[in-house]
């Protein structure tokens, strides 16, 4: 399947809490996306991985995603080196989307922003037909997508370009709350954790809301790129 639009994450829930404003945003005006997360996120400190499995397919429900794959790299330990960069490759030479979404390149997690540069540098070696890559057996094209951006997460970082999710922003919360091992929970027995705090939440709105302020929406999503935007035309700009 061709996808418009294809997300990395290092985890479960890291595409939820970075993008899903913009991904429930273009399901919704008729483009493909899907989701793949590097790893199980098993080394969380509430819930098992099983439990992710089941959050994550619930999210995935709430998205409407067309499709959403598990790499399995090991939580904690991947690295970016040639063995998880032709796993990535194999990805984007499948699914031959038009952009690409991946993890912050500098976050309080280090997964995240080694999960950035990972596929910062397969995004680049997927278009090079002499790196040889097969998947079920066949022969994969070269291809290289026109567009890379990368969301924001917990480290606040200046965007360069924000995204109104005003109209998704209530879906959103939804499929965040899906991963119920891993947010607020006042029957949970649980560890208590940086992210599971009652007030991590709030803070993930208070962006929202500032960086919508920004545009003149009520929430907007943010998102870097390495390279230079451009756009057709200027009055398409708020």
């Amino acid at each position: 399947m061709k996808l418009d639009l294809l997300v990395f994450a290092a985890h479960p829930d890291d595409a939820e809490l970075g993008c899903s404003g913009t991904i429930l945003k273009y399901i919704a005006a008729g483009k493909k996306v899907g989701i793949v997360d590097l790893t199980r996120g098993e080394l969380g400190t509430r819930g098992t991985a099983e439990t992710r499995d089941a959050e994550s397919a619930e999210s995935t429900r709430i998205l409407g995603l067309h499709v959403r794959e598990n790499l399995g790299m090991r939580d904690g330990f991947f690295q970016n080196n040639e063995e998880h960069q032709l796993k990535i490759i194999q990805m984007i030479r499948k699914y031959t989307p038009e952009i690409v979404l991946s993890n912050a390149l500098h976050d309080r997690h280090p997964d995240h922003g080694k999960g950035g540069d990972l596929v910062n540098d397969a995004f680049f070696l997927a278009g090079l037909p002499k790196i040889k890559t097969e998947i079920d057996g066949k022969d994969q094209k070269a291809f290289r997508p026109r567009l890379l951006l990368q969301y924001i997460q917990d480290r606040y970082i200046q965007p360069d370009i924000l995204i109104d999710v005003t109209d998704f922003w209530d879906k959103k919360m939804e499929c965040i709350r899906a991963f119920k091992t891993q947010f607020f929970d006042p029957d949970s027995d649980e560890t208590e954790t940086y992210i599971s705090s009652p007030s991590f939440l709030k803070v993930i709105e208070a962006r929202s809301r500032e960086l919508g302020k920004a545009i003149g929406a009520e929430y907007a999503e943010g998102f870097t790129s390495r390279k230079l935007l451009g756009i057709d035309n200027i009055f398409d700009l708020r």
